[in-house]
């Protein structure tokens, strides 16, 4: 069964995606920071990890940092809330995110990158 991580802060976010994805057909792993994330992935590797930007403790930039020099083969899809400063998204796809995506979500569009991605 393909496996995904789901990195977010908001519990409400955080249940949707995990729903949804759950709903396709995927083994769902969660985590509300990037320290709980990445030590949940050392753990317990997925086929694709998607993080938020901005939470507490380590944020998603980190995350991806550390996640991606310590795996140079994971794969990343990283979110972020429209409100907050849109640079973030682009700093993730220097830090090797495959695709981003702002919030408010597009599930359509947010299924269809995680198909991709699993692909490959």
């Amino acid at each position: 069964m393909t496996s995904m991580l789901i990195i977010e802060d908001d519990d409400t976010v955080r249940g949707l995606l995990r729903s949804v994805l759950e709903a396709e057909g995927y083994e769902v792993a969660v985590a509300a920071n990037g320290c709980q994330g990445l030590a949940r992935y050392r753990h317990w590797p997925t086929d694709l990890v998607i993080t938020d930007i901005f939470m507490p403790e380590l944020n998603g930039l980190g995350m991806i940092r550390l996640l991606t020099c310590e795996f140079p083969t994971a794969k990343v899809i990283a979110i972020s809330s429209a409100r907050r400063e849109s640079k973030g998204l682009a700093v993730a796809t220097r830090l090797r995110a495959r695709q981003t995506f702002q919030k408010p979500l597009n599930m359509a569009a947010l299924l269809n990158a995680v198909r991709y991605e699993l692909v490959h």
